[in-house]
């Protein structure tokens, strides 16, 4: 079977070429940009062309009517050209704009399915340039390297034709330059910056993760003198980026050097060729000044070509970057985000007499880990059950929160109200189980913005309410109300306040099962009783089932069960008063 994939693909792996695809428009929106760029290229040649033949003829001062037709000529191709380019501009850049919002689209489609846990061993910087700045590179591949070539190629294929209709030999000479400076140009440029310009991209990611690391960590920096040796790592990798700019430039400029150098050739070979054969066959002196003068409007539109080359490699070294920034396939640990639920099978409410959540030998792993972080888990939880769930650093107590919330895929039994959570989407299911992260994520937005994102049909008295649940109310409004910010990442906060912003959040979510990790790790003692004895009660009010991981003991008043979690042994029930939890 041939392969009928277009040429400058060929070499390029299947999830690049599907990055590709995306980012160049269909033809219904290119064409008609791809066609103005022409008519604009060809304008500029005609214009030249006629405008000539005008000049010439006019000084052999012949009757004014031979002239008024290139008169009308010049006029035309002189409008049509800055027409004609303008529409070309806004047709073409508005199909490549409206097709990177296509493009982002589909790359956070292939993204959103393995965060967070596929994306654990992803460098922060290094995604962040290949989701934002390779992504908009890729606008070069319509606009930098489709319309330039097919532009520049049509209009010297049709340049050549009527030269070659003109004076056989200049159509031959120009044919001749044009393929000279189209290899010499591109093999020049290849040699000299090739390299370079698929480097550009990987580097311009290193340094935006070098620079990401030492603006967050500047005070750790700071404190332990280690600022200067990353600064100096930072300098490294911005001198690399620096050098691989200025070769591709020299390769630029080697471009020109030989476009314009054959643009001559061209011009003087079609003078050569052009006076032997002046007053035979017709060939007259304004024929002459067309063939010699022509050369010089096609070269100009023939300039692109090389220059396209050139951005197609480096829109290709954004394309791998940006196709590799996830894997082509989802890990086997992370569940599939397209599972379609069956009509009977959401479960929205608790039912009675059915537990809210039921494990049975529950197992899990983390992507390209060697061993399972989490085996023989077996558990019950139902509406009310406030559970505390203890365990020794390592045992698994946030891979078991993160497979409850589906981040991780699980072997074993998970029924939700009955159903296997595997015959659940995971948006479906994350609509009755919520996770309060032990560290939260806060963005540097207002206290209300904050938790609106969980019910944005809200009102301020319910925001108001639930931060009372919390404790929260009094903070908030002695900092200013709702509108009082919060900082990046919660910066302006103390750690305390950013978990109670978390639960507050959770709360207004109404979550029929509330999973909260941690939540007095970055608190002290005192406050850390008080945030929890918070969290029970406010879970307590609502009726929800509270799973509750925490390293420090819970008063026994407050909680219907303990467990603790053993790497390895699963989960064992802990003597506790008026438990809920059957093994």
């Amino acid at each position: 079977m041939s392969d009928r994939r277009p040429l400058f693909t060929l070499g390029v792996s299947t999830a690049t070429r599907s990055v590709l695809r995306l980012a160049q428009p269909p033809a219904r929106r290119s064409l008609p940009g791809l066609a103005a760029g022409v008519a604009s290229a060809a304008s500029a040649v005609a214009l030249l062309a006629c405008s000539a033949w005008l000049i010439t003829r006019a000084a052999e001062m012949p009757p004014i009517l031979f002239l008024g037709l290139a008169v009308v000529g010049v006029r035309a191709f002189a409008l049509s050209r800055a027409a004609f380019r303008y529409l070309e501009r806004l047709l073409s850049h508005d199909a490549a704009f409206r097709q990177l919002g296509a493009l982002r689209l589909g790359i956070f489609a292939r993204l959103l399915p393995l965060a967070p846990a596929g994306l654990s061993g992803t460098r922060r910087g290094d995604l962040l340039t290949r989701l934002v700045r390779d992504v908009d590179d890729l606008q070069d591949l319509p606009l930098r390297v489709v319309q330039p070539l097919a532009t520049s190629g049509l209009v010297a294929v049709l340049s050549v034709i009527g030269v070659w209709w003109v004076l056989p030999a200049a159509g031959l000479t120009l044919a001749l330059c044009l393929i000279v400076a189209g290899v010499v140009g591109t093999l020049a440029t290849a040699a000299l910056s090739a390299r370079s310009e698929r480097a550009l991209a990987p580097l311009r990611g290193a340094l935006a993760d070098e620079v990401l690391e030492v603006v967050e960590n500047l005070d750790v920096l700071t404190a332990f003198g280690a600022l200067e040796a990353r600064l100096n790592a930072l300098a490294v990798v911005e001198d690399r980026l620096r050098r691989a700019s200025l070769r591709s430039s020299t390769g630029a400029g080697v471009q020109a050097a030989v476009i314009s150098l054959c643009a001559g050739a061209a011009t003087v070979l079609a003078l050569i060729a052009a006076i032997p054969a002046l007053g035979t066959g017709g060939f007259s002196g304004p024929a002459l000044a067309v063939v010699v003068l022509i050369p010089m409007a096609v070269f100009e539109v023939f300039a692109m070509i090389p220059p396209a080359i050139s951005a197609w490699r480096q829109a290709r070294s954004s394309a791998e970057r940006v196709a590799t920034a996830v894997p082509e396939q989802i890990p086997a640990e992370i569940p599939a985000a397209d599972a379609v639920p069956r009509e009977d099978s959401r479960p929205a409410v608790p039912q009675p007499g059915r537990a809210l959540i039921e494990l049975t030998g529950l197992g899990a792993s983390w992507p390209g880990a060697d061993r399972p972080a989490l085996a023989g888990v077996t558990l019950r939880l139902d509406a009310g059950d406030r559970v505390h769930l203890a365990g020794a650093s390592g045992a698994g107590k946030t891979t078991l929160a993160q497979t409850l919330v589906r981040f991780l895929d699980y072997t074993g039994s998970y029924r939700v109200n009955g159903v296997e959570a595997r015959d659940l989407a995971p948006s479906d299911l994350r609509r009755v189980v919520g996770l309060c992260e032990q560290r939260p994520w806060l963005f540097d937005d207002t206290v209300r913005q904050n938790l609106l994102f969980a019910r944005d049909t809200a009102t301020d008295n319910d925001l108001l309410d639930v931060l009372a649940r919390v404790g929260l109310a009094d903070w908030v409004i002695q900092r200013g109300g709702l509108d009082a910010r919060v900082g990046e990442r919660g910066a302006l906060v103390s750690g305390g306040q950013a978990q109670r912003i978390a639960l507050a959040r959770a709360l207004l979510a109404d979550f029929p099962v509330l999973i909260v990790d941690e939540p007095t790790a970055n608190v002290d003692t005192g406050l850390g009783d008080t945030l929890v004895r918070d969290i029970l009660s406010a879970s307590a009010d609502a009726g929800r089932a509270v799973l509750l991981i925490s390293h420090t003991p819970v008063p026994a008043g407050l909680i219907t069960s303990t467990y603790t979690l053993t790497a390895g042994s699963g989960l064992q029930r802990d003597p506790t008063p008026g438990e809920a939890l059957v093994p």
